[in-house]
């Protein structure tokens, strides 16, 4: 890939994130809706927790389940 192509791609990559950043509004986020019943917020450990540790977990046990169940033949 030549250098004009390479800054063409770079180009047209850096424009898609821009606009796709310019285009997501988190700070809407802010605004309540009517009938929101938000509840209490989660604190740092259970955040991991929920979204790290037990993904991992969930993962490590269907591949155990996999292993364990596995009816193929052991190759010597």
């Amino acid at each position: 890939m030549d250098k004009k192509n390479a800054m063409r791609a770079g180009a047209v990559a850096a424009g898609t994130t821009l606009m796709m950043l310019l285009m997501s509004s988190p700070a809407l986020a802010l605004t309540r809706d009517d009938g929101d019943d938000p509840g209490q917020g989660i604190g740092a450990l259970e955040t991991v927790g929920v979204f790290v540790v037990l993904p991992i977990v969930i993962f490590l046990v269907i591949v155990g389940l996999v292993m364990v169940l596995d009816k193929s033949k052991k190759q010597a």
